[in-house]
């Protein structure tokens, strides 16, 4: 393993003064940085990261806390932790992924053992227990999820709320008067999970003033579970002429029982989806949807933390406006 003292001899400089072009803690000329990079670069020096924490009070590493719960849709949870690592590596950030629902324990690990510099939480709840210890702490944080109240706090996420409006409009604009959601898995509201409760506030909010008939029915997900929720559905709304879809594991148990029914994509009934774009254009009928920005909340999240760390950023929340992408499964209203 190469040192510290053989980069300082390639470079023909003092060990100080590669450690001080390391820690830019102190002013070095433009010439002596470019030959002490040099030199690191031949010779594929890599600064041990424990001593480098004690010598700069910086781990350089950013905890990222993604509860992986069983009725969450795990990919887009992914997408979103690949975007957060790899837009910290960029910063020369590494990243620390916190898998288990420990809650307010996880964020007091991370804050006094030192583990992290800054920390970003997934999977946020309305009311969720973790945010007084990030109000309470000098550790910069930021949020991927809204909860209800956002003082103190830095928050980036897909504006849900317009997301569940957009849906509403597009099918009211074909006609639709009776509109099902099919939402996620029963747990997922019992948390008050805060993506979950906002898209259902903008469905219900916008279906009122177009005075559209509305119904919410969570599901688990897979074809069984489908199959109860869309005969419940039917039983007690048969003139439902349009879905919205926000749970992708019911996505293609729903198309398939609307066939077995003889129930046309989109002739007979429309549906919108709030998916990943992969999951719309991949599905037996391609569709109309509100796609997830996984990659552009990641890296927005990522920007902000940095921004923190560096005594630039502030706390604000970033609404992502929602697209909606129309493609093979919605159309007017059957006469």
């Amino acid at each position: 393993m190469v040192t510290l003292a053989e980069v300082a001899q390639h470079a023909g400089v003092s060990a100080s003064t590669v450690s001080y072009v390391l820690s830019g803690k102190r002013s070095i000329s433009t010439t002596t940085r470019q030959r002490v990079e040099q030199s690191i670069r031949e010779l594929g020096y890599h600064p041990n990261a424990g001593a480098r924490a004690l010598a700069s009070s910086r781990s350089n590493i950013i905890a990222l806390m993604v509860p992986l719960r069983t009725d969450m849709y795990v990919p887009v949870m992914m997408e979103i932790a690949i975007a957060v690592a790899t837009t910290a590596r960029t910063h020369g950030y590494d990243v620390l992924l916190l898998t288990g629902e420990e809650g307010p324990d996880a964020v007091r690990r991370v804050t006094g053992s030192g583990l992290a510099d800054a920390m970003i939480l997934m999977d946020v709840e309305l009311d969720d227990e973790r945010l007084p210890l990030l109000r309470g702490t000098d550790q910069p944080s930021v949020l991927i999820g809204l909860p209800a109240d956002t003082s103190g706090l830095t928050c980036v996420d897909l504006d849900f709320r317009a997301t569940g409006a957009l849906c509403v409009e597009h099918l009211a604009m074909l006609g639709h008067r009776d509109i099902a959601v099919i939402g996620e898995a029963p747990a997922v509201y019992e948390r008050h999970t805060g993506f979950a409760e906002r898209t259902l506030d903008g469905l219900r909010s916008r279906a009122q003033e177009l005075g559209v008939r509305l119904l919410h029915r969570p599901c688990e997900g897979g074809y069984d579970a489908m199959a109860v929720t869309l005969a419940r559905i039917l039983d007690e709304r048969p003139g439902t002429t349009g879905f919205v879809v926000q749970n992708e594991s019911a996505v293609e148990p729903l198309l398939a029982l609307l066939r077995q029914q003889g129930r046309a994509v989109p002739e007979d009934v429309s549906v919108v989806a709030i998916c990943p774009d992969q999951v719309a254009t991949q599905a037996s009928v391609r569709l109309t949807s509100v796609a997830i920005p996984a990659q552009e909340m990641g890296r927005n999240a990522v920007e902000r933390l940095v921004a923190k760390l560096d005594g630039r950023g502030s706390d604000e929340v970033v609404l992502i406006t929602p697209e909606l992408t129309v493609r093979a499964s919605t159309g007017p209203v059957p006469a």
